[in-house]
């Protein structure tokens, strides 16, 4: 049907419906060979992994069999490899579309692990892990965040590291850690007890004076098994020091990176909700229409798409000034705090859209709803998130 103009009106435009939530066709923007890519990851995502990952959820277990076809489809070694930022943004994306866990996942391999040892560890170090953390053979587990240290943990730090004849000392307590129950080592940051600046250290998860207690009862991100991990007086060699990390700081641009990872996990799981609330209004049927037909329900649609639509736009151009060397702490805290307000808001309008199924995992909305909370707490709070932005753009800072 054509458009009819009335009063500057468009009525009566009957388009056909996008068979994809991608409706301003992101993926045009991949060169063809990272198009093709992409669609390879999200047909393996989509068929092996989305529906299969809920009763895992509901174990609070990890999908350890998922891990070798995400290795062959490259999600090991996205920090490393030479695709686009934008590629590696949108493979992030595809994965939070399926699960945020495993997302989480993924992206700290990557990000805080992976990252981390190619660019701050020594040619032994590198030797030793990259192949096999390329290949998910090994996974590591980044031990930063405190019991009574998370926002502040830099310069609270309590963990200790103590230089000795033979090497370090590591003594002291993480919490939170994702991957600290099967992890093969953990990128420990502690406070050298001599120099009083923070450092980082390998220290594999065998050795004497390293337990590791999984968090339980946890209501999101219930695949991702977080941990307090206990170093009682763990002895490391001379060797175990990423030599990169000896000041706090050589950790920036990766934990900024982090961030920004997080806003693509955002973007993700706002389409994951869309796609679970749209299937659902068009296959359910109420006073004999499908729920699809409601004009409230259309709205909330609407703000759903718009919400990611919004949030791509964002990360795409973070993205952009990442590729030209340009991206700082405030863009990645931008990124993940609106990211993770406008999941926030997608996701209860899914949850609410189901109705009592809303509220049973089995229909994701719930699944998804619970872990869009997890994401607006971890990486840096919402709030000191957007603290951050509001220091670059006052040029004042409302904490220490």
């Amino acid at each position: 049907m054509t458009a009819v103009e009335s009063n500057g009106l468009i009525h009566n435009v009957h388009e056909a419906p996008f068979p994809d939530a991608d409706i301003l066709d992101v993926i045009s923007l991949l060169s063809p060979d990272e198009q093709e890519q992409l669609l390879k990851i999200r047909q393996h995502l989509q068929d092996n992994i989305r529906k299969q990952v809920i009763e895992y959820w509901n174990r609070e277990e990890f999908p350890f069999e998922m891990l070798p076809a995400l290795g062959d489809l490259g999600l090991g070694e996205l920090a490393v490899s030479d695709c686009s930022w934008l590629f590696r943004g949108l493979v992030y994306a595809e994965v939070a579309r399926v699960d945020v866990s495993l997302c989480a996942l993924v992206g700290i391999h990557n990000e805080l692990i992976l990252g981390m040892v190619d660019q701050l560890g020594s040619d032994a170090q590198r030797a030793q892990w990259l192949d096999k953390l390329r290949s998910f053979e090994a996974t590591g587990c980044f031990a930063m965040t405190e019991p009574d240290h998370g926002s502040d943990v830099a310069g609270g730090m309590e963990t200790t590291a103590t230089k000795t004849a033979n090497g370090w000392i590591i003594h002291g307590e993480k919490r939170w850690i994702g991957g600290g129950t099967f992890a093969d080592f953990a990128l420990v940051w502690a406070r050298d007890t001599d120099t009083e600046n923070v450092k980082g250290f390998l220290v594999r998860m065998d050795l004497p004076g390293v337990s590791a207690e999984k968090i339980s009862d946890k209501i999101g991100l219930r695949v991702i098994q977080n941990a307090d991990i206990v170093f009682d007086d763990v002895e490391l060699s001379d060797a175990d020091a990423l030599p990169g990390a000896a000041e706090f700081s050589a950790a920036n641009e990766m934990l900024r990176n982090s961030r920004i990872w997080v806003g693509w996990q955002a973007y993700g799981a706002q389409m994951h909700a869309f796609d679970v609330a749209r299937d659902y209004v068009l296959g359910r049927k109420q006073f004999g229409q499908p729920l699809a037909k409601f004009q409230l329900v259309q709205q909330d649609l609407a703000e759903m798409i718009s919400n990611a639509m919004a949030s791509f736009g964002l990360m795409h151009q973070v993205a952009r000034l990442q590729a030209e060397g340009r991206v700082q702490m405030v863009h990645a805290a931008m990124a993940k705090s609106t990211g993770s307000r406008m999941l926030r808001d997608s996701a209860a309008r899914a949850r609410n859209m189901l109705g009592g199924n809303g509220i049973v995992s089995t229909y994701e909305a719930a699944k998804i709803f619970t872990d869009a909370e997890i994401v607006h707490t971890y990486e840096g709070t919402y709030e000191i998130n957007s603290l951050i932005v509001a220091r670059a753009i006052t040029g004042m800072s409302s904490f220490v």
